[in-house]
């Protein structure tokens, strides 16, 4: 059985994340570290009574402890995850990686000379709709691909998700982002997936009810490949819906997923006419914080590397810039 510490309590996603590690038979918590002391004890509570440390230190000296859970708040994720991977300690770091490129870099860069497991909250990837389309992507079905829209929305600021326990996750002093950040950073995953690294980048944000004051409630990104694509990403907390959740267009293929439901056209591919939902997927993958506590038992599952990880926060630092200075931004001589 694998001993595990949860290193900061403060991400929104923390509950779902002890509900799973209570479900699994082949991890146990052993200690949690968080810099608010009721916080760190009510989350060890509902850990069957894990120890609270008053410092991380005490998590990375411990032997017994093989891995750590990262859901601190974002600006402390350079400080405890570079001494994490020091310690030797295997790594699951709640997204995004860094507050900036520059510190999701130099964490990466730690992790792995480390040499230590690493993954990260991008639970996207095992949607067996995103799995075929990279596949048929890399098969070249759509032809030449000239647009891809890709959108995560939901009503955040509507329902108040984020005014008391969650509340830091508003100040992008310390999230190092507003809402185009925080759900955009998923299909920006998405779409650095299956395309790579973009050539330039711009982006839009808005506050739209100002409920939090100046943070961002929703974004528009546009991003452009160097084969000649042009992608857009859409993300925010004031959506009462968000049925269009992915389009593709190209010069052989076109595929758009619509309530959840794919509608592919393709000549190249029998039966792909566009007029009833495609079905022929591959099985869905377990949750990406499922995917780390499998690999941490020894499986051989697909996780985020920290590179692709620390890219997704380069880029997303970028599509920032860019709203800011209200300009496109180059990503060519970054380092990645």
């Amino acid at each position: 059985m694998k001993t595990l510490a949860l290193l900061g309590a403060a991400h929104i996603h923390t509950p779902n994340f002890v509900k799973r590690l209570l479900d699994r038979k082949d991890v146990q918590v052993k200690a949690v570290w968080d810099h608010d002391p009721a916080r760190a004890s009510k989350n060890a509570a509902a850990l069957h009574h894990a120890a609270v440390v008053s410092e991380p230190s005490a998590i990375w000296n411990d032997p017994g402890i093989d891995a750590v859970v990262v859901c601190s708040e974002t600006n402390r994720h350079a400080e405890l995850v570079g001494a994490s991977a020091a310690a030797g300690k295997h790594l699951f770091v709640e997204k995004p990686l860094g507050f900036s490129g520059t510190d999701a870099l130099a964490m990466a860069k730690a992790i792995r000379q480390a040499g230590v497991l690493f993954q990260t909250g991008y639970f996207m990837r095992g949607n067996p709709i995103n799995q075929f389309l990279r596949q048929k992507l890399q098969e070249g079905l759509f032809g030449k691909v000239t647009r891809i829209r890709l959108s995560n929305c939901h009503a955040g600021s509507l329902h108040g998700y984020f005014d008391s326990d969650w509340s830091w996750m508003v100040d992008p002093a310390i999230a190092g982002c507003g809402a185009f950040g925080d759900l955009g950073t998923h299909v920006l995953d998405i779409l650095l997936w299956w395309c790579g690294a973009p050539a330039r980048v711009t982006a839009d944000t808005a506050v739209a009810t100002g409920r939090y004051g100046q943070c961002d409630e929703c974004g528009e990104g546009l991003l452009r490949f160097a084969d000649g694509c042009i992608a857009s990403l859409a993300a925010g907390w004031v959506d009462v819906a968000d049925p269009v959740k992915v389009l593709i267009s190209g010069t052989e293929g076109h595929a758009c997923v619509i309530s959840n439901q794919l509608y592919l056209t393709s000549a190249k591919l029998p039966g792909a006419d566009g007029a009833t939902p495609w079905t022929d997927l591959p099985p869905a993958l377990p949750h990406a914080f499922e995917l780390f506590l499998d690999a941490l038992n020894g499986k051989k599952v697909p996780l985020v590397t920290p590179d692709e990880a620390a890219l997704r926060s380069v880029v997303m630092g970028a599509l920032y810039q860019a709203a800011e200075k209200q300009q496109w931004v180059s990503l060519a001589g970054q380092k990645r």
